[in-house]
């Protein structure tokens, strides 16, 4: 063997060398696991309680992954699978037989370990990292025995599978002086070292050697397959010497098909389940780490297992290194998971008994940021096999305990096969519970059992009572003190130099004029305008909410602006789409915090006492009060001016930024425990100054850039753990400059200036004035800033919510933002590792920014008063906006006739405008000559391509919603439904039209001809599920899964209660003048796995239309993209983040997601690179407006165009721009009868309008030579950057991006597409095939059938229904269709059921049993050999009854987390349920006989609850948000539920049910009715009833 160097102390382990970024000189396109990998999957494990070793438990184990192939997905071969693997014992027995036949000295010994290695597939490569193994292994005295091959059938695997086969090779090593931990210990150095002496060749075959594992007690195997494949290819696991006392199973769903063999699962611990949403975060911080990371156990050779991660690695990847570090640095796996994957803590009933825990958390809250994300992680380290789940409960996990000592766990029930007599237990981990098996003392661990046991491994409780702080009662007026009430109080004093403008109780505060004049002097150079203050401040003191807006965002890109702007307008925060959800800040608030800790942070894997001393903060924002008291505690504070001289010029930002990095380094080894940046200091001074410490001679460094620079040089330096980092400033006020101070690294912020202006306006007389008159609320100052501290408090939430992120710690440092418009020299000066795709200003370029700000207001102030930019509301002279009521002008003129000369006075005003997207850089250059007209595709074919947006009929008038769909439907373009139902009036074709075009059918509409149909060719399906029902569905060409929308992706809807009128509640199955709120995640959609299921679902009734999936462009929506591709979707829509009609946070609009143009061309790229292209047609839309802006998203790769703001306006929109207000002057976006009667809009404008776009787009490829938009469709070779173009800010950007796609000339076979596509053979069809079904179904007659069914049967009943509704509607069949099924049921069970049709369970079910039900019975129950009690077992999954709109569920046993979710019209008896039980239920009624978990009834406004409560605590569960509860008061109420109980014991021969009505008096009282306050009048509720005579 070749001889490398080695020693642990001589390989390169500098982190930012050891990335390899994707990238170009002046741009970052992003990590790879943000832009190329995102996964998910099914995963669990089986294990003996007693270690009983044996071949069955590993068949069984394939067993459970074939069976959870559906949650699995496969390359574009459709045959190579995305991973698939196991992780066991170590079968000893296999390896002795083989070692005998080889002849190697060897037996089953706690001293010899065995590696699992994919090796290159280059035998000269393969032959250089064996030598690497062997020279380490001895040079840690470790003995290589032998190596073996592994026996692999390759031709069971996929083409792209089988071309990046590894050759897979096992090493034997054996030690002679350890055994146990230690020499797992010494096992994992070795790894390390490997690694890095692989790395240091540099070689690229080498790179694609893996160490699958390498252990004394387990191995893994696992490689790109499917998982019905994995056992035929390792011969090893069909062996029935292969034998082990568990088994974690992984089968892996990635976005991507790059085949990849080393990241199929399980790693080297841990299976995972989920995405880990602050993972950059969790990197940077890690990084930090690396210089305090120890431990005695690694003898001073921490250094040699350095780097901990990697960036490059995938989320589970590095999930599992920072797992396993701990694990093999002492700590148990259980414990390790508790401290990375916390529960949520706080608001947790069930932890008052268990104070030890609550502690435990509470002291590594302030040492370890938690891995946030939806999570499974199944586990092993051979001594122990367990499972959690993270903090929110969003992936599924049954397990199933037998009298035989089996455990499963897994994804999904009914995966593995056990006789039900032999069943003790089935039940299911709620969020944040763990269950373990310890296999070395025989124990079957739970919950609380093991936190406990962890938890007082040491007294954290008195270590955070003696040296954790927090703010004394004086200074903590904004900031709620801990729930477990840990803290010492400090004390201090108001006297920092400040302003003096805080109120006293004697006296009124005031502001002279001289002081508003320095103030506005100061918010002038700090960047405020009228829009700020009057827009943004004043409404979130007076409302203690964020202001809301509407029609998005249709100003230049900040980059692209003439106007001078803020650095944090050229960040734009990410959100979860698909890979993960969204979280819910409005209902499920009890999961999230803003608690911060201030000050060091100790070594994580060392506890001491002395690490519990931080300052504990409820919240990021601070006051200067609190920042006093803060800086007068006994923790070393330090202020940093970032204020510099502008004698420099614009070099001299840089400098400065390099000085202050400087002085922090300097700080913080001098002994600085927090650090505060401040532009209120000069460099001489540490005096506050009154409003900021700038003047004619210094300016500022951006705050952002301030924090950034020092949070990653603190990193570099290995000193950021010591300190943390606090940003006093002037420049930020709004909730995103907030959330880019936190994600950048700030712990808090003090935004003085806008405090002070807050004052300064409750100071003005016409404010008081205002107060006195009621125009506004009358509040004390400390009132109006405790508004605007509240207003960004939620804020912030609502950002971290939509990543899906609980925690403020997590989110810290997080980088969840892409950077559009900042170039590479400022980017790694401040940002580093933050995407950059396209470049931008530098950081002479941003200094020239600041100072354009700064010498408006030094050194003369000229301005009397804030300048108007108009960055949210059009005005003259201000900035540009696309949507303008010139604009809006030209259009009318344009479609009140069929004159294109009209349309040509509009195409110029759209031509001269300012450049102002992305594709106003680009221009075509043509590869031919131009041709006659008359030779290109008609205007017909053109039109078809087009689409509306998805605006739903509730923000739009009825007028304006039916007028739209009227239009697209004349020429074969579709109209979108949006969120909300549709009316089956208008499903049929209009016959009845006069010569004035009105019909008595559509009454309220002009313009009508015969034969026009109102049915929206595309019907949405949103988060709330609002008018989901079979008809509907069926009555799609369409059916489109909305993910996101433009003006606000990631976060919910909301219909305000006055647009809720009596029609519009009735198509919503909801109660009139009531809010409806589509809450953020659809509750159905929690991964990339769950996607295809609800894909599956609506293929599954509706087989005939495409399902469509709309995403909003953010890096790395490729990738998902991709995912969405393989899920099965028939068409991607791509929206732009300036796109949306509807009402949404100011913030929001502006600074959440990216441009189409990113997005489009991102995901034409990876499907393309992926061969997915052929599968979807790709959609966008986005403030299109023009041919040309067809042609261009053409060339880019769409295929159809979607407008939204623009099909509006062509129907009479004037852009008031007050749609969320329901005062539309014209009546398109209003309720309101007397102002829908001004709605001037007919279909034929809207038709000219799409005619007029149609011939613009005939006319431009006549000139480029091109017969049909289909032949430049992915042309990207013919876009060019558009000559003479000169922008104000900088030269520097760089579009190749967006220019440099893959080939689309030569290869067009993408563009050929499957017209639907199919779920394959299915249940349903066979059903639907008997001959006395179908005859049932034809002759409205009743038939009784028996299945026998198992957890691959998904979406029973939903084709049936579908086939029901396409012939009778969701009303009209009278027949009676009985169907009982024996076994284990996938999910969606009895999906979209309808009336007439019964399904009875005998067995057990999966998440989202009657998912959107509108009639008809589901009856589910045990077998009858069950021996276990079914009250207190699980029986169905997750999310069940969502979305309803009617039916009944009768279920013997307990069901999951977020039972009824969004029910409108269903009824329910289960008994028991977790937690979010009836979260935003509209209607119907739900009994539940047993116990429930947190969060009960949280936006429930419809509806009633019953629930029956033997232990006393049920008050404590509700959400008292809206409900009330009281116990049932009327004979009616006693007279339903008592109904509904007697029901359930008839249909399940329910015992509880029995035993309730057989002593009905007695648990009577002990039932508690939600009421909701729609529901308070109602017979069953109302005191004014006749009263029950005892309660």
């Amino acid at each position: 063997m070749a001889i490398f160097d080695v020693g642990g102390h001589s390989m390169n382990n500098n982190q930012m060398n050891q990335d390899k970024h994707i990238a170009l000189p002046d741009t970052f396109l992003g990590q790879r696991w943000l832009v190329e990998e995102r996964d998910a999957c099914g995963v669990g494990f089986i294990a003996h309680r007693q270690q009983q070793e044996s071949h069955e438990v590993i068949a069984k184990g394939l067993v459970a992954l074939t069976c959870l192939e559906h949650r699995g997905g496969c390359s574009a071969d459709r045959d190579s699978g995305d991973g698939a693997g196991i992780l066991s014992a170590i079968p000893w027995e296999l390896l002795q037989q083989d070692w005998n036949a080889r002849g190697i000295k060897a037996a089953k010994d706690k001293n010899i370990a065995v590696g699992m290695l994919f090796l290159p597939r280059d035998e000269q490569a393969a032959h250089t990292a064996r030598g690497i193994v062997e020279q380490v292994a001895v040079s840690e005295n470790l003995s290589v025995l032998g190596w073996r091959v592994v026996p692999v059938d390759g031709s069971v695997l996929g083409a792209q599978a089988k071309e990046h086969q590894p050759q897979i090779e096992q090493v034997f090593l054996k030690a002679e002086d350890v055994s146990g931990d230690e020499l797992e210990r010494r096992l994992y150095i070795t790894r390390c070292r490997i690694a890095k002496a692989i790395r240091s060749l540099d070689s690229k075959s080498i790179e694609e050697f893996y160490v699958c594992s390498l252990s004394s007690r387990t191995i893994v195997y696992k490689g790109m397959v499917r998982s019905a494949v994995l056992g035929d290819f390792y011969h090893d696991l069909n062996n029935p010497a292969y034998k082990s006392s568990f088994v974690v199973y992984h089968r892996r769903f990635s976005t991507n098909t790059m085949p990849k063999w080393p990241l199929a699962q399980p790693m080297r611990l841990l299976g995972h389940n989920g995405e880990i949403n602050t993972l950059l975060g969790n990197i940077n911080w890690m990084r930090a780490r690396q210089a305090s990371l120890t431990h005695p156990l690694w003898k001073g050779r921490s250094q040699e297992l350095q780097p901990f991660v990697r960036i490059e690695n995938s989320d589970s990847a590095t999930l599992d290194n920072v797992f396993e570090l701990q694990v093999r640095s002492g700590r148990s796996p259980l414990e390790a998971l508790m401290i990375m994957v916390p529960e949520a803590y706080r608001n947790q009933p069930a932890l008052s008994n268990y104070p030890e825990i609550v502690d435990f958390y509470e002291y590594y809250s302030g040492l370890q940021e938690a891995w946030d994300g939806p999570a499974l992680l199944v586990f092993s380290d051979g001594c122990k096999v367990g499972a959690t789940l993270d903090r929110n409960g969003l992936r599924p996990a049954r397990y199933c305990i037998t009298y035989d000592d089996y455990i499963v766990v897994a994804s999904e029930a009914g995966v593995v096969d056990f006789p039900e007599e032999k069943i003790i237990e089935k039940g299911r981990l709620g969020p944040g519970q763990m269950i373990a098996v310890d296999l070395e003392n025989h124990e079957i661990l739970k919950n609380w059992d093991i936190k406990q046991r962890v938890a007082k491994s040491h007294p954290y409780g008195e270590w955070l009572r003696e040296y954790r702080q927090e703010f004394s009662n004086t200074g903590a007026s904004n900031n709620s003190l801990a729930v477990n009430g840990h803290g010492t109080k400090v004390n201090g004093t108001n006297g920092h130099g400040g302003n003096g403008h805080s109120a006293t109780n004697n006296q009124q505060p005031t502001i002279d004029a001289e002081d508003r004049q320095a103030l506005l002097r100061h918010q002038i150079a700090f960047g405020y305008t009228t829009e700020d203050v009057e827009m943004v401040i004043q409404p979130m003191a007076i409302d203690a909410k964020e202001p809301t807006f509407c029609m998005g965002d249709d100003i230049p890109l900040a980059v692209l602006s003439e106007k001078p702007h803020l650095l944090y307008d050229y960040f734009k925060q990410r959100f979860a789409q698909v890979t993960n959800p969204p979280i819910d800040p409005l209902r499920e608030k009890l999961v999230m915090s803003l608690k911060v800790e201030l000050g060091s942070r100790g070594n994580l894997l060392d506890p001491k006492p002395e690490y519990a001393r931080r300052f504990k903060l409820e919240s990021p924002v601070l006051t200067e009060a609190q920042l006093i008291e803060i800086e007068k505690s006994d923790f070393n504070t330090v202020e940093l001016s970032t204020v510099f001289s502008i004698g420099s010029g614009r070099e001299g930002l840089k400098a400065a930024v390099e000085s202050l990095q400087k002085q922090a380094v300097e700080a913080v080894r001098n002994g600085a425990k927090i650090l505060v940046l401040s532009d209120k200091i000069c460099e001489n001074s540490q005096e506050w100054q009154k409003y900021g410490a700038i003047n004619a001679e210094n300016t500022y460094i951006p705050p952002l850039l301030a924090v950034g620079a020092v949070h990653h040089h603190l990193i570099g330096a290995g000193l950021r753990m010591n300190t943390s980092l606090v940003v006093h400033t002037a420049q930020c006020w709004s909730t995103h400059h907030f959330a880019c101070l936190i994600g950048f690294g700030a712990a808090a912020v003090c935004p003085y200036m806008a405090l002070d202006t807050l004052r300064s306006w409750w100071c003005d007389p016409k404010t008081q004035q205002f107060m006195q008159r009621g125009k506004i609320a009358a509040m004390s100052l400390e009132q109006s800033t405790g508004n605007y501290i509240k207003a960004v408090e939620n804020g912030l939430l609502k950002i971290l919510s939509k990543m899906g992120i609980s925690l403020l710690t997590s989110y810290q440092g997080a980088q969840i933002f892409e950077a559009i418009g900042i170039g590479r020299d400022l980017l790694d000066l401040g940002f580093y590792g933050t995407t950059s795709r396209i470049g931008g200003i530098s950081v002479s370029e941003l200094a020239q920014e600041v100072l354009s700000i700064h010498c408006k207001a030094f050194p003369q102030l000229t301005a009397k008063k804030l300048e108007n930019l108009g960055f949210v509301q059009y005005r003259r002279g201000g900035e540009y906006h696309m949507n303008s009521p010139e604009m809006a002008k030209a259009l009318h003129r344009a479609v009140d006739g069929k004159n294109y000369d009209h349309y040509a006075v509009y195409q110029k005003h759209l031509q001269g405008r300012p450049i102002t997207a992305l594709r106003d850089l680009i221009d075509f250059k043509s590869d031919r000559e131009p041709i006659n007209l008359e030779e290109v595709e008609s205007v017909s074919e053109i039109v078809k391509r087009f689409c509306t947006g998805g605006m739903s009929l509730g923000a739009l008038s009825r007028e304006a919603h039916e007028t739209l769909a009227i239009a697209m439907n004349r020429f074969g373009g579709k109209s979108n439904s949006g969120e909300g139902g549709e009316d089956p009036v208008r499903m049929g074709t209009l016959n009845d039209v006069d010569e004035k075009g009105n019909s008595a059918t559509l009454p309220h509409l002009n313009g009508l001809r015969n034969g026009d149909t109102a049915s929206s060719a595309i019907k949405q399906v949103a988060s709330g599920r609002f008018g989901v029902t079979p008809q509907y569905l069926m009555s799609g060409k369409q059916i489109e899964i909305k993910m996101a929308q433009g003006a606000k992706p990631g976060e919910g809807g909301q219909l305000p209660g006055r647009k809720v009128s009596e029609y519009i509640a009735s198509l919503r199955r909801s109660k009139p003048g009531v809010t409806l709120i589509s809450p953020p995640p659809h509750h159905d959609i929690y991964s990339i796995e769950d996607l295809a299921q609800l894909i599956f679902d609506l293929h599954q009734i509706n087989p005939k239309a495409k399902v469509s999936v709309k995403l909003v462009a953010e890096i790395g929506i490729g990738t998902i993209a991709a995912g969405v591709a393989k899920a099965n979707a028939d068409i991607i829509q791509i929206s732009g983040h300036d796109g949306g009609t509807g009402a949404s946070p100011l913030s929001s609009i502006k600074h959440a997601g990216s441009p189409w143009e990113l997005g489009l061309s991102e995901v034409h790229r990876v499907l393309m690179e992926n061969s997915l292209r052929d599968r979807v047609i790709l959609r966008v839309d986005g403030g299109l407006k023009s041919g040309w802006d067809v042609l261009m998203a053409a060339m880019m790769g769409g295929e159809e165009y979607g407008f939204g703001s623009i099909a509006m306006i062509a129907e009479g929109c004037i852009m008031a721009r007050i749609c969320h207000t329901n005062n539309c002057p014209v009546g398109v976006a209003s309720q309101k009868e007397e102002l829908r009667k001004r709605f001037p809009g007919t279909p034929e404008k809207v038709v000219n309008f799409f005619y007029f776009i149609a011939e613009e787009v005939r006319s431009l490829l006549a000139k480029f030579g091109y017969r049909s938009l289909r032949e430049v469709i992915g042309r990207a070779d013919l876009m060019k950057m558009r000559p003479g173009v000169d922008l104000a800010k900088t030269k520097a950007l760089n579009l190749d991006c967006l220019l440099k796609l893959p080939d689309g000339k030569n290869n067009r076979s993408w563009l050929q597409h499957e017209e639907v596509h199919s779920n394959g053979a299915v249940l349903d069809d066979d059903l639907l095939a008997d001959s006395e079904i179908k005859n049932a179904i034809d002759g409205h007659s009743a038939v009784n059938k028996t299945v026998t069914v198992v957890n691959t049967n998904r979406t029973i009943g939903a084709r049936i229904a579908g086939v029901i509704a396409s012939k009778y509607g969701d009303r009209g069949f009278k027949g009676q269709i009985n169907l009982t099924f024996n076994g284990s049921v996938g999910q969606s069970f009895g999906a979209f059921l309808l009336n007439g049709m019964t399904l009875k369970l005998l067995g057990e079910a999966n998440d989202y049993v009657g998912k959107g039900m509108n009639g008809g019975e589901i009856i589910i129950r045990p077998p009858a050999e069950a021996t276990y009690n079914p009250t207190q077992n699980v029986i169905i999954g997750n999310t069940c009854l969502y979305g309803a709109t009617g039916g009944t569920l009768f279920a013997r046993g307990k069901a999951g987390e977020r039972f009824a979710v969004r029910n409108s019209k269903g009824t329910a008896v289960i008994e028991g349920a977790g937690d979010h039980c009836c979260e935003y239920m509209t209607g119907g009624v739900i009994v539940v006989l047993g116990k429930v978990g947190r969060n009960v009834a949280a936006g429930m406004t419809g509806g009633l609850g019953y629930f029956l409560d033997e232990d006393g605590n049920f008050p404590e569960l509700v959400n008292p948000e809206i409900v009330r509860i009281q116990r049932v008061v009327t004979e009616a109420g006693e007279k339903q539920l008592k109904d509904l109980i007697a029901a359930h014991f008839e249909r399940t021969s329910s015992a509880k049910a029995k035993m309730i009505l057989d002593n009905w008096q007695e648990f009577l009282s002990k039932f508690w009715q939600l009421v909701p306050p729609s529901e308070a009048d109602s017979e069953q509720v109302g005191s004014q009833k006749k009263q029950l005579s005892k309660v």
